[in-house]
């Protein structure tokens, strides 16, 4: 489940983001009449039908695996946890079939009414995207249901299930980063373009529209973690003790940078930062904010020392590298603010051709400290993840078989966007044998029958 949500995670910034991407530089091309915008769009669209589609093999394999690793999980709790997916469906299915209306659009609709046609992909795309973090954020604050005297669903309430207490932050916090690393995925290919020589004006465009979306998205997404952080501080403090290495409850904490947790609850290694972990857990005390520590909960419901470490490891990567990728968006935006222009640098774009990679590196970074932090409860409080997993030991031969699904999936999605690259390059334009927006020409059709078409 782990490899497979990893993998997955990759492609949910591309479908949530680079359709709105795409709009843009729609937006421009028929605002302004702009042909290196209107390449643009067209081959976007194209490639983000590749990568949707490719998401949608990989999260119905996620599906199955719902049901199939986490029977009593599901078996209890599917009556709350499927709410939140019977949305995304709804929002998946819609998404689909305006993806397919763009496409076919170019050359069937007026150019406003086909860019009307994409706003519906990228809202579906957000929605979607927010459903299922809503079932993730439940997970950390279970609420919408009422129990028997045996622990089992009686009721259900499906607002409070998806608009439950850790949704709201949750939410913001994936949605932000879904255009912030697609933003930086899509600017580092064209970054690398660029690097290569090819700085025509088609390659400037492609990078700056992707940019500037991660770029705007940078520091909203620094504000938003920064209060999910306190947020997991105020309701779930064993997970927050293990992201800042807080083995007993204390006020002053440290800030530590790397180090780890050993076995008889001592931290070394790493660069404390005096009583910084207490001042940013609450500004209003400072340094005099009480940390819970983690033996303030039995061994068996807070994580294990191992699990400590990979937590406060990855609230390192994930803080380190986006602060990083902070200041290079501050960098691109201040050239723009002083100099009306992108930064010329080879430097920066070099930073900006390393983003997309460090951005996803960022990303799933989040995701282990959010689920790894949780541990041992798959079900905050309520349900462990011993008690959730399936017994069958058949799981390794269905891993290695996935592994190397998703394997196989991953280098031909890559090949195909690659020779997709190359082709358009070699074309020069359009490829469909017409131009946007313009009449259907049909080669070698009957002149009478071509005439007829409108």
């Amino acid at each position: 489940m782990a490899f497979t949500l990893a993998f997955h995670i990759i492609l949910v910034p591309l479908g949530v983001s680079w359709a709105f991407m795409a709009l843009i530089a729609n937006y421009r091309a028929v605002k302004h009449d702009d042909k290196d915008a209107m390449l643009l769009a067209q081959r976007w669209s194209k490639y983000m039908a590749v990568t949707f589609a490719v998401g949608a093999v990989t999260g119905t394999v996620l599906s199955f695996e719902f049901g199939l690793l986490w029977p009593r999980f599901m078996g209890r709790w599917g009556e709350a946890f499927g709410v939140p997916f019977a949305f995304e469906g709804l929002f998946f299915f819609t998404e689909a079939v305006f993806i397919s209306i763009y496409i076919f659009g170019w050359r069937r609709l007026k150019p406003w009414t086909h860019f009307w046609t994409g706003v519906p992909v990228v809202l579906a795309g957000v929605l979607g995207s927010v459903s299922v973090v809503a079932a993730n954020a439940w997970m950390n604050s279970p609420s919408g249901f009422t129990l028997d005297s045996a622990g089992n669903i009686v009721k259900v309430d499906p607002i409070q299930v998806i608009f439950n207490d850790s949704m709201p932050l949750q939410a913001a916090h994936m949605l932000v980063a879904a255009y912030l690393v697609g933003g930086f995925l899509i600017a580092s290919v064209y970054a690398t373009g660029m690097l290569r020589g090819r700085t025509d004006r088609y390659h400037r465009l492609g990078f700056v529209i992707a940019f500037s979306v991660a770029a705007v998205a940078a520091p909203i997404q620094m504000g938003v973690g920064d209060q999910l952080a306190r947020w997991v501080y105020s309701n779930q403090p064993v997970k927050f003790a293990a992201i800042e290495l807080v083995p007993t409850t204390s006020s002053d904490v440290p800030e530590t940078l790397l180090g780890h947790l050993n076995e008889d609850g001592t931290v070394t290694g790493g660069v404390p930062i005096p009583g910084l972990a207490s001042w940013l857990s609450d500004p209003s005390t400072g340094k005099a904010t009480v940390v819970q520590g983690l033996n303030t909960v039995p061994a068996d419901e807070r994580p294990t020392i191992p699990q400590v470490n990979i937590v406060h490891l990855s609230w390192d990567i994930m803080v380190g590298v986006g602060t990083l990728l902070f200041l290079l968006a501050l960098w691109y935006g201040a050239t723009w603010l002083f100099r009306r222009r992108m930064p010329q640098s080879r430097w920066f774009l070099r930073a900006a051709a390393c983003s997309g990679v460090l951005a996803v590196v960022t990303m799933e970074a989040g995701w282990v400290v959010t689920e790894v932090g949780r541990q041992p409860w798959i079900v905050y409080e309520y349900m462990k993840v011993e008690d959730a997993a399936t017994g069958n030991t058949g799981v390794w031969i269905t891993f290695i078989a996935v592994v190397l699904l998703y394997l196989t999936l991953g280098v031909t999605t890559i090949l195909v966007l690659r020779g997709m690259s190359r082709r358009f390059r070699r074309s020069g334009g359009f490829t469909d044998h017409d131009a946007p927006y313009g009449a259907n020409a049909v080669p070698d059709a009957d002149p009478e029958r071509e005439e007829a078409v409108p």
